[in-house]
C-alpha cells in the first residue's frame, strides 16, 4: 500500500488533519502521521466566532505520531500532507522536516498544503514562482517567499495542492486523492 505522510505537531488543527487522514485512507493509501518525536500530539479547534475579528483556539483530540521527523525516508512515501493550526509555526525551522519537503517537491510528488501549512513550504524555499491559497493572515508569509497568493478553495501548481483552511477540505483534498492516484498509475 502507498504511504502518505501527514506532518502534525502540537497544536495542528484538528479539522485540517483528521479530514486527510481519514480520506486518503478511503483510497486505500496509508496515512502515516509524523512529527518532531514519536509521541501523542495535542490538536486543536480553530474558527472565528459570530462577530469576533480573530481566530478563538480550543482543544480538540489528541493524535500519536508514528515516526519521528528524523526517521522519515522520503522515499518511502507517495505523498505529502502539511496540515496547519499553529503547529506550522515551529515546525517550519527543524531541519529534518525541511528536508523531507524539499525532498516531495525535488522528486515532484503529491503535495497538499493548507492554512498555516503555508508557511513550512515559505521555509523550504520551494515556492518561489507558484500560485498557492492559504489562510489571508499567511500571505505575506507566501508572497515574501516568492508565491503569489490565490483566494480561492483549491489551487493546483505543478505537484502542490493548496487551500485556505479546514472549510475548504472538500475542495482541496479531492484534488490532493486524485494526485496521488495519478501518480500511483
Amino acid at each position: 500500500m502507498d504511504k502518505v505522510l501527514i506532518i502534525i505537531g502540537d497544536a495542528a488543527e484538528a479539522l485540517d488533519t483528521m479530514y486527510p487522514y481519514f480520506r486518503v485512507q478511503e483510497d486505500d493509501f496509508q496515512a502515516v502521521v509524523a512529527g518532531p518525536e514519536r509521541r501523542i500530539y495535542h490538536l486543536v479547534m480553530h474558527e472565528v466566532p459570530p462577530g469576533w475579528d480573530l481566530t478563538r483556539e480550543s482543544a480538540s483530540y489528541h493524535l500519536a505520531s508514528d515516526i519521528a521527523f528524523r526517521d522519515v525516508d522520503p522515499e518511502q512515501y507517495a505523498g505529502l500532507f502539511l496540515t496547519g493550526g499553529r503547529a506550522p509555526e515551529y515546525l517550519r525551522y527543524d531541519e529534518d522536516l525541511l528536508k523531507i519537503v524539499r525532498h516531495f517537491f525535488e522528486k515532484r510528488k503529491p503535495v497538499a498544503v493548507v492554512c498555516h501549512g503555508a508557511e513550512i513550504v515559505a521555509t523550504a524555499g520551494v515556492i518561489r514562482g507558484r500560485r498557492m491559497a492559504t489562510v489571508p493572515k499567511c500571505r505575506f508569509d507566501i508572497e515574501v517567499c516568492g508565491a503569489t497568493f490565490v483566494d480561492e478553495g483549491c489551487v493546483r501548481d505543478g505537484n502542490m495542492v493548496s487551500a485556505r483552511t479546514w472549510h475548504d477540505n472538500g475542495l482541496y483534498v479531492r484534488e490532493f486523492v486524485k494526485m496521488l492516484k495519478e501518480a500511483r498509475a
